[in-house]
């Protein structure tokens, strides 16, 4: 199998957007413009992620799933009140996790009951959880998750604090609770990091969770960072990072197949 993409975005002018979004785009990134990129990179399978300013609304993003017939898969973003027959309908699209964004949000909000009952009922489920959370704030979150049962994603390299190189906190953290193998890392937006250096990064992941639990994503369409991207540059990135050809093939390709039930 060749390469996976576990992380990317689609929307439309025509989704409905939150009222309190820290960001709206001025374009659009629809599945045909994804799907186009895809092709181009002969990459046969991705993972679509909710975008947050879309909220729970998962109307798009289940319509994307179901008309790729199982190329795609896709995770959610939900609220602690949805229903059983909800998240059945969710699956049935083939999604296979939630989303927790908590940029911008008090990230203490995954200890409260109501976020730890919904964290445990899609682990039951069978899905995982994904995170995206400010490097400062990432050792409390994940002590938050360590025991609802579901397998953890971490996204943009745990967002570590450019200033602090490897010592950031939530980024040591995140390395700590590697021999705990309930925890993978998204390679990916390094801009999303302060656009530093993430060789040091990587080499340190390596050493701790292994390519086995390592996963590259190519944020596309790239949000609030478009500007000079491109798709093989996010190809490009990890080869960099990872300069190993079978240790990149297992990034690339056999973790997310297995993690994500690609076959």
């Amino acid at each position: 199998m060749k390469s996976i993409d576990t992380h990317a975005h689609v929307f439309t002018d025509s989704c409905r957007f939150v009222e309190n979004r820290r960001y709206t785009p001025a374009y659009e990134a629809p599945l045909a413009a994804y799907l186009a990129e895809l092709d181009a990179a002969a990459v046969p399978h991705a993972v679509l992620v909710q975008p947050s300013f879309l909220g729970t609304d998962n109307g798009y993003l289940v319509d994307a799933l179901k008309a790729t017939h199982g190329r795609l898969k896709g995770i959610a973003v939900v609220d602690p009140e949805v229903s059983e027959a909800e998240l059945d309908e969710l699956s049935d699209a083939n999604v296979i996790g939630m989303r927790l964004n908590l940029v911008g949000l008090d990230p203490a909000m995954v200890a409260e009951p109501r976020w730890q009952h919904l964290c445990r009922r899609v682990g039951v489920r069978g899905w995982l959880i994904e995170v995206q959370v400010d490097g400062r704030h990432l050792a409390n979150v994940l002590e938050a998750l360590s025991g609802v049962g579901a397998p953890l994603v971490i996204d943009h390299f745990g967002r570590p604090e450019a200033r602090l190189g490897l010592d950031d906190l939530g980024f040591r953290a995140m390395l700590e609770r590697a021999p705990e193998g309930n925890i993978w890392v998204k390679m990916s937006a390094p801009y999303r990091c302060g656009d530093i250096d993430m060789r040091p990064y990587s080499e340190a992941l390596l050493q701790a969770f292994g390519p086995k639990r390592l996963l590259w994503g190519s944020d596309w369409p790239w949000t609030q960072f478009e500007v000079g991207r491109s798709y093989r540059q996010t190809e490009d990135w990890l080869e960099e990072w990872v300069p190993d050809p079978a240790a990149r093939r297992t990034i690339e390709a056999e973790t997310p197949s297995q993690l994500f039930g690609f076959h």
